[in-house]
């Protein structure tokens, strides 16, 4: 990790990081944000017609105080100053009204457009590929669903009609500034060159260290939430303090972006109050001045008017710089979650695919050749076919590509070369969720949802029924554990099936698997870790399972698929071997001394 000396040192390091990054889209992203809001048109005519309102109405009160101050007060004549005070009771009532309800109605528009982009981010995050989750952390990924969409939120609430609002001052307050007296104008106008090159410097250093501020956020949600999903692992190999030391590097790093990013942007309300001063102390010096020498026009009238409105003219470039910065920070949020939502589906590729209503279960692996990384193939020329209702094993050791032939005929991968068919059907050209529909997985590791138990099996099938769930849950022995917790079937588990025992958890996924009810099936190995008795009652559950189906077991206990139609021996991605137990001990081959060494083991 980069060390830093001074605090000129680290602002240096940061500015340049950032001056090597590539520029965003940002007008692209505006333009894409806009879309959002614009769902919503008649709505947001409302509100730039209160916005319009309620600037025509700020303008319009000093100028009033100034005219009754030159034809009321100076001339003491009261008669006429008591309407002109009413009259400001109602411009500023109303004003405050037109104030109220442009930001009741923008947050509403704000609102339903967050709404609508965290909806498709969620949906779309479900639609992608298993290669796009493999290559990115998953607290990462809640960061842009959470912290990103949010920082979108809090600026649409208020930075549009911000935005729109100092536009519309500035422009009557220069129109106006200007009909009153050209000269006081110019006086006033003395300030915006060095307004504009103080801006200027602030927001130029401000933008890219608010992208890198949400970068590094989101890569700390990322570490945040491994080490927390790993706390067993974590305190298993006594590595507290290293992850601990982890964090404080990620946290230091998002601190010294986060700390220049706010204080180049703190700069910005302190430069305009300096400003803003010397724009008074200009005006009331040089008008009274003007004034006490008779230039035509200059009044004490003029002069609060000129002083209150250099005060409304600097407010809106204020607003505008404020606003700047904190667009440039939802800007960078926004386009993280464009990022995601710019990723092509897992179905881009399936205009032309075709749906299987129904499935006979023959799979046929032809030359088939897979590489996650370009140059690494992990399974090479694999070929095989395994009948409908045949149980196919897999076995060899670690690496050997056992998992991605699995992965491979669910289609959570493609082929570089070679097919794989389904009846006859190249699973190219099938649409994965319809493939997936004939298919339930029963895996080393099952994942459970937070909910009751009766919930976590239905998710094999929706639209079944209580009664066919308890019969699932009987034909995989779960139905008497189930039914000796404190609420049987209501039992509510914590996230991944917390508070029940490894093996129930296989029981529970194997339940779902039945009640799905599939053509193929893939067991990863699922009693593994599990005890004696736990263990028959699973394999018992799981002969059940696979009977007329189409299995693909993955097994490292070579006992457990003695039964097998077919026995795949693989290393170093390709079949060596294969044939029935029987046949692969005869031959004594590299199956045989696995089984052998695996014996003597046990």
């Amino acid at each position: 990790m980069k060390k830093f000396t001074s605090h000129s040192s680290e602002r240096r390091y940061l500015m340049q990081k950032q001056q090597n990054k590539k520029a965003k889209d940002m007008f692209g992203t505006l333009k894409r944000i806009w879309q959002y809001l614009a769902v919503k048109k008649g709505i947001l005519i409302l509100v730039f017609l209160m916005v319009i309102v309620s600037s025509a109405l700020g303008l319009l009160g000093p100028f009033l105080v100034g005219m009754a101050i030159d034809d009321y007060i100076v001339e003491q004549q009261l008669g006429g100053f008591i309407p002109v005070l009413i009259g400001l009771v109602f411009i500023y009532i109303f004003y405050s009204l037109s104030m109220w309800l442009q930001n009741y109605w923008m947050i509403g528009i704000a609102q339903d457009a967050v709404y609508t982009m965290r909806t498709q981010l969620f949906h779309h995050l479900h639609r992608l590929p298993i290669p796009f989750f493999d290559k990115r952390q998953h607290g990462e990924l809640m960061s842009r669903v959470t912290n990103d969409i949010e920082n979108v939120s809090s600026t649409l609430n208020s930075s549009v009609i911000q935005v729109f609002s100092s536009v519309l001052t500035l422009v009557g307050t220069v129109s106006v500034m200007l009909y009153l007296s050209p000269l006081m104008t110019a006086i006033t106008l003395t300030i915006v060159p060095a307004m504009f090159l103080g801006l200027r410097w602030i927001t130029k250093r401000t933008g890219p260290l608010f992208k890198e501020t949400q970068k590094n956020l989101g890569e700390l949600n990322g570490f945040i939430e491994e080490t927390i999903s790993g706390q067993r692992i974590v305190k298993t190999f006594s590595q507290e303090e290293r992850v601990m030391e982890e964090f404080e590097e990620k946290a230091t790093t998002l601190r010294k972006t986060a700390y220049w990013a706010q204080t180049y942007s703190g700069f910005i309300p302190k430069l305009m109050n300096m400003l803003n001063n010397l724009s008074f102390a200009i005006i009331a010096g040089v008008g009274g001045v003007l004034a006490l020498n008779g230039v035509s026009g200059i009044t004490i009238g003029v002069i609060v008017i000129f002083a209150e409105y250099s005060r409304q003219f600097t407010r809106p470039l204020n607003d505008l710089a404020n606003q700047f910065n904190t667009l440039l920070s939802a800007i960078a949020g926004a386009e993280r979650v464009f990022d995601i939502l710019d990723e092509d589906v897992e179905a881009a590729n399936e205009k032309n695919a075709v749906e299987i209503s129904s499935v006979k279960g023959e799979i046929e692996f032809q030359n088939a050749t897979f590489s996650y990384e370009d140059d690494d193939q992990t399974i090479k020329n694999v070929s095989f076919i395994a009948s409908p209702g045949e149980t196919v094993a897999f076995v060899g050791p670690t690496g050997a590509g056992k998992t991605t032939i699995i992965n491979l005929i669910s289609r959570f991968y493609d082929l570089d070369s070679g097919k794989i068919l389904i009846d006859g059907h190249d699973i190219s050209k099938v649409k994965r969720a319809s493939l997936r529909s004939h298919m339930a997985f029963v895996l080393q590791d099952s994942f459970l949802f937070e909910g009751t138990i009766l919930e976590n099996i239905r998710y094999g099938r929706l639209n079944a029924t209580d009664e066919e769930i308890v019969e699932a849950a009987k034909e995989a022995n779960a139905h008497s554990f189930i039914m000796r917790l404190p609420k049987g079937y209501e039992t509510v588990l914590s996230q991944d099936g917390g508070g029940i025992s490894q093996g129930q958890k296989q029981l529970l996924s194997i339940a779902r698997a039945i009640l799905a009810n599939p053509s193929i099936l893939i067991l990863d190995e699922a009693t593994s870790s599990i005890d004696t008795i736990t263990e028959v009652k699973i394999q018992e559950a799981l002969q059940r399972l696979m009977e007329g189906r189409t299995s693909f077991v993955i097994a490292h206990r070579l006992n457990t698929i003695q039964k097998a139609d077919q026995i795949l021996v693989l290393k170093e991605g390709q079949i060596i071997e294969k044939g029935n137990h029987e046949e692969l001990m005869e031959s004594k081959g590299f199956y045989y001394e696995l089984f052998s060494s695996q014996k003597r083991v046990g």
